[in-house]
């Protein structure tokens, strides 16, 4: 980031900063977008789920793909961390564990963009109570 010129440069970036942050924490309304969770309990970070997170969040923009990338406490996978979420606009949610780098952007040209099932899924093996 560059030096602030003006008091206007800075609400700018005050401004943007809100909207990722609302976007971010109403992530359960955006039905029309994507949705990236990422296991941020203390498993997943210490896996480094802060780097997954930070490139889905990155390369999701870059690539002009309308989504929400947050973060989730404990998925009970911690065997298999970092763990997300991904659940496309209009279907169920898809958890994929053991998530690189490489695994990521896997997941972003395959399943996200074309939606083909990558390796690493986690079986669903729970109900949800409604």
């Amino acid at each position: 980031m560059g030096k602030l010129k003006s008091l206007a440069d800075l609400k700018k970036i005050q401004q943007e900063s809100r909207q990722r942050t609302e976007l971010r924490a109403g992530s359960d309304s955006n039905e029309g977008l994507v949705q990236v969770r990422v296991a941020m309990a203390t498993c997943g970070m210490a896996a480094g789920a802060r780097a997954i997170m930070d490139f889905f969040s990155d390369e999701l923009e870059k690539r002009g793909i309308g989504a929400v990338v947050s973060q989730t406490g404990c998925m009970s996978y911690c065997y298999a961390e970092p763990t997300i979420e991904v659940q496309l606009p209009g279907n169920e949610p898809v958890v994929y564990g053991f998530v690189d780098l490489k695994r990521a952007d896997e997941i972003i040209e395959k399943y996200i963009k074309n939606g083909e099932l990558v390796e690493g899924i986690i079986p669903v093996n729970y109900e949800t109570i409604d």
